[in-house]
């Protein structure tokens, strides 16, 4: 759909005939090489596909850079938020990682509230930082590090919200 390629760097739009089979053959590889760990979100209730959530991951530097994308039909329903808690918890408890970050388009001031109930904190602004559909666009750089992840989970410890 034209309206997820909108808000995201990397889907293209009109998605090319066999992309998605392509894509979805790539990530074994990627987990196996230690690159990428890439899930599909679900909608319990239904059973159907919602989006995804990945890390990006460079292990030599123990960070990785999270990334979604939900269905039009799912937004606004908390499946990023829900999805990238989890893919945050298993990249501090599983994969060791010390630094998630995360970007969004500052015309996608959505993502930037999700980042924000993650716990995440806004380090700045990319500006111009890449070209979607023949516009520069700027970014909003968010991350998280391990220790403020371990502290908001400890008891009787309200995670961070940015304002």
């Amino acid at each position: 759909m034209r309206e997820i390629a909108d808000t995201t760097l990397n889907i293209p739009h009109p998605y090319p005939h066999g992309g998605a089979a392509e894509w979805i053959v790539a990530h074994a590889p990627a987990w196996s090489e230690g690159t990428n760990a890439t899930f599909a979100i679900v909608d319990n209730a239904t059973g159907r596909l919602t989006g995804v959530v990945s890390l990006m991951i460079k292990q030599d530097h123990r960070r990785a850079e999270l990334g979604y994308w939900i269905a039009v039909h799912s937004w606004k329903r908390g499946f990023a938020t829900e999805a990238s808690q989890r893919l945050i918890d298993f990249g501090f408890d599983v994969l060791g990682l010390h630094r998630i970050e995360s970007r969004h388009f500052l015309r996608n001031p959505a993502s930037g509230r999700v980042m924000q109930k993650l716990g995440m904190q806004q380090e700045g602004v990319e500006r111009d930082w890449a070209i979607k559909w023949d516009r520069f666009e700027s970014l909003a750089v968010y991350s998280i590090l391990e220790s403020e992840w371990r502290a908001s989970r400890q008891p009787g410890v309200l995670r961070r919200r940015n304002p």
